[in-house]
């Protein structure tokens, strides 16, 4: 399953449903879809993304592996929550709302 985040201040921007329903999570809202933030909302709920990113890195302590060429292809979820964090943001400057489905 694919998500797609809307909003009217920024392209539309499409995730596997997991991880998006995983940063949906993270912004403080039921990964329920369809769903939406409303414009006054979107503020909070870019904070609490970023602030849930930042808390994952500052607990993860990458340690050597021998085999850590095995995880080349792994991309982070701060990685996957860029495009969204992005999307967020305009939406607050722009005092927008934010909506997904699939």
């Amino acid at each position: 399953m694919l998500l797609t985040f809307h909003t009217p201040a920024y392209a539309d921007i499409t995730m596997f449903g997991d991880v998006a329903q995983t940063l949906i999570e993270r912004m403080g809202h039921m990964p329920t879809v369809p769903g939406a933030i409303a414009a006054e909302d979107v503020p909070e709920a870019l904070e609490r993304l970023r602030r849930s990113i930042e808390e994952d890195h500052l607990r993860s302590v990458p340690e050597p592996r021998p085999d850590a060429e095995d995880d080349e292809g792994r991309v982070s979820l701060a990685n996957r929550a860029l495009p969204l964090i992005q999307l967020l943001q305009a939406a607050a400057d722009a005092q927008a709302y934010v909506m997904w489905d699939r």
